[in-house]
């Protein structure tokens, strides 16, 4: 709707790493979906053309492949539950986690410094964790039980 190189307000406020003004640095890609029922074959092909032309184009790097709910986690959770973020990933698009069977967590592992460390916004810790278990494991609950902190361990660890 809005030509890549013009500036939009299509995330609003939000913040990814060190970065605040998320509007003047990326391209927001709307997609339509209800949040209710999974993504159809067709547009996520399609999603993936486009966004090969854009990490092509602009030589966007892996990990910045996020969503609205990553960005702004008190005020978005789309793309949703439903959104296949470990098939963008295996295309190249976004982080995902190695196999956690049998990892173990390091005992001074600080989650909260670890999502911040990945990029998210702990200012609302539950937010973020709420978000980040959007993104990675496919649900919406607020916690970091054990299997979410193996996953979050697995990420951290490639920022080492």
């Amino acid at each position: 709707m809005l030509n890549n190189y013009l500036r939009a307000w299509h995330g609003g406020a939000g913040k990814w790493g060190n970065t605040t003004d998320i509007n003047s640095s990326s391209i927001g890609i709307e997609l339509d979906n209800n949040g209710a029922e999974p993504f159809s074959e067709l547009q996520l092909n399609n999603l993936l053309l486009l966004l090969e032309s854009l990490k092509k184009t602009y030589s966007i790097p892996v990990a910045n492949f996020i969503g609205h709910a990553d960005i702004a986690p008190t005020r978005k959770v789309d793309p949703s539950i439903f959104f296949p973020w470990k098939l963008l990933a295996e295309k190249g698009f976004g982080n995902w986690y190695a196999d956690t069977t049998g990892q173990t967590i390091s005992p001074d592992f600080k989650t909260l410094d670890a999502l911040r460390i990945i990029g998210y916004d702990v200012k609302d810790s539950t937010a973020a964790i709420r978000a980040f278990r959007i993104h990675f494991m496919q649900d919406t609950l607020a916690t970091l039980n054990e299997p979410a902190q193996k996953i979050l361990f697995s990420l951290y660890k490639k920022f080492q």
